[in-house]
């Protein structure tokens, strides 16, 4: 039996429906209410001040029905997990996989999406990072229009459908990270401002903020995080634009999230990390508490991105503009940020600050050539191999994979899929539908996107071709990509130089004009030419274990082919 309880102070009365009967809540301190007990199973919705529109428990565990249905009274201990021998992993020597539940398969469940699990463990990922699953209002969604926060989508499984995901990656060794929402709320389904100050004055760029410092706002957050990493043994939580978190409090609500998740971890035996995802620039974000920090184990850096891709692509609209030098990819490298406290030509101001390569690692920094953002909120989600040669592709894969941070991949890429990844939605009213296409245009206008190559994101074909092809990994090129990132990953867990955290121990040497780089990994050296002829360069007597193009070992150094990358293993290495 569940115990209803539900805290609403911004009602006068509220009855529960269940079973044909309503039945009064009794108010309890400090704005709570308590209801009867329900069997698992039953389905029950609020009556909110005498009004006849049922609601859902806005901390419903399972809706089947959607967002605007009644929830039905979920028991977390019914599932059976064989996972027990699983003692967790951290990011130390982790790599990353993002997938979206509902493009990963043609199925667009969990369970489908289990049966392609050994492909990840052949490709030499550690884990299995997914977009948000708790429940949104449509079929398909990104997931960041989430309403429910407890509850997981129904179409792709329901909570089971997660915990049988969550086991089956255990059991192939694979940690699972869950993307979670705590900034906003979506516009559809959306009445938890009915039964309390969930909300307060100010939006940010996806809706209204979220009063983070109310006590009881704080503790639903907080124990929404501590469901995913208890009740459903996810092992990490990646914590969506928290720049979006504006909390006046003395203590931010991400070092009190720090503080219960290292005490959750305690208890369950296992490591259990949060990983930011902010614009900030801050390292804030992940220096140690007892530096004034909030703790968290890692954040992404999109810095070492927009190096990355303005390299190998030649954009430079948007927050592209400062990048794309040599110089630039070698300060990234080594300082993690280009912008640390420096003239940010887009934002129009000084953004960020240092670290310092003492106190941080590199593994604290999630890296990547492409992710849901990057391709997504491109006017038509096209990939990288879209946007530059293939030669250069192969380029990306060496530099990232050799770098010293925790290097992330984006469903697919790794045979170079041909599939779009665009930006879709499926909100059944039609307001939200026209206001959500409206909006997408003016956030393209403003990045310099060309706004008349926009895909529709209300087109059910923006969703249908986002769906991998899995036909893909075996044929042609895409099965020799496919060949050289399990080599490089491979390479990788082998070698711990080439997975080395240090970034004080990281040298870069580059000659922009003959456009050529040298990353000094301990006893190798990763060697890139993005020069469009053959190039000598000189980094010791040593041997080429793994090249994208034709390369050819010297007393001094390396041949390299045009638009090609080598690692070479030196045989004198200090």
């Amino acid at each position: 039996m569940t115990a209803i309880r539900v805290w609403a102070p911004n009602v006068s009365s509220i009855k529960v429906r269940a079973a044909g009967t309503d039945t009064d809540l009794q108010a309890e301190a400090d704005g709570w209410w308590a209801g009867p007990d329900l069997s698992p199973g039953t389905d029950y919705a609020f009556l909110l001040d005498g009004n006849d529109e049922p609601v859902p428990d806005p901390s419903s565990r399972r809706q089947p029905e959607g967002v605007h249905g009644p929830s039905r009274v979920y028991d977390q201990r019914a599932y059976t997990w064989n996972d027990a021998g699983w003692a967790g992993r951290d990011l130390t020597a982790a790599v990353v996989y993002e997938m979206h539940v509902g493009t990963f398969t043609p199925g667009a469940t969990f369970d489908s999406a289990i049966e392609r699990l050994d492909h990840l463990v052949d490709l030499g990922v550690t884990h299995v990072e997914l977009l948000p699953v708790n429940d949104f209002n449509g079929v398909w969604n990104w997931g960041y229009d989430g309403v429910l926060w407890y509850a997981v989508h129904e179409t792709y499984g329901g909570p089971d459908g997660l915990k049988r995901f969550v086991n089956a990656a255990h059991q192939r060794g694979l940690a699972v990270a869950l993307d979670v929402v705590y900034n906003h709320l979506g516009p559809s389904g959306n009445y938890l401002p009915r039964f309390g100050p969930y909300l307060k004055t100010g939006r940010n760029t996806w809706g209204d903020l979220i009063a983070v410092e109310v006590p009881e706002v704080r503790r639903f957050i907080i124990d929404n995080a501590l469901m995913w990493l208890r009740d459903f043994h996810v092992d990490a939580l990646r914590l969506d634009a928290v720049h979006a978190l504006i909390d006046p409090s003395p203590r931010h609500i991400l070092a009190d999230l720090e503080t219960a998740v290292e005490q959750l971890s305690g208890e369950v035996g296992r490591p259990l990390t949060l990983i930011a995802e902010s614009d900030l620039n801050d390292p804030i974000m992940i220096n140690p508490q007892s530096r004034g920090g909030y703790g968290l184990a890692a954040q992404w850096n999109d810095d070492v991105h927009h190096a990355l891709h303005a390299l190998l692509t030649g954009e430079r609209q948007g927050y592209y503009c400062d990048f794309g030098s040599l110089a630039v990819l070698a300060k990234t490298y080594t300082h993690a940020f280009l912008h640390d406290g420096t003239y940010s030509t887009f934002r129009g101001r000084d953004h960020g600050a240092p670290i310092d390569p003492t106190l941080v690692h590199g593994w604290q920094f999630v890296v990547c050539l492409q992710n849901h953002d990057q391709v997504g909120n491109r006017a038509v989600g096209d990939r990288l191999p879209e946007l530059t040669s293939p030669e250069l592709v192969r380029v990306g894969a060496v530099l990232l994979l050799t770098s010293p941070f925790t290097p992330m991949l984006w469903m697919g890429e790794e045979w170079a899929a041909s599939t779009r990844w665009p930006f879709f939605v499926s909100h059944p009213e039609p307001e939200l539908a026209e206001a959500t296409a409206k909006g997408r245009l003016a956030e393209f206008a403003g990045h310099g996107w060309n706004v008349d190559e926009m895909i529709n994101p209300l087109d059910p074909e923006a969703y249908r071709t986002a769906i991998l092809d899995w036909s893909e990994p075996s044929a042609g090129e895409h099965a020799a990509v496919l060949d050289l990132y399990r080599r490089l990953l491979a390479l990788r867990s082998a070698e711990a130089d080439l997975r080395d955290a240090d970034l004080t121990r990281v040298a870069v040497d580059f000659d922009e004009d003959e456009r050529w780089l040298v990353v000094h990994r301990g006893a190798f050296r990763v060697v890139a030419n993005f020069a469009d002829r053959p190039q000598e360069l000189t980094v010791g007597n040593g041997a080429v274990v793994l090249a994208t193009g034709d390369a050819t070992a010297t007393d001094s150094g390396v041949t390299l082919a045009p638009s090609s990358a080598a690692i070479v293993r030196l045989a004198d290495a200090t």
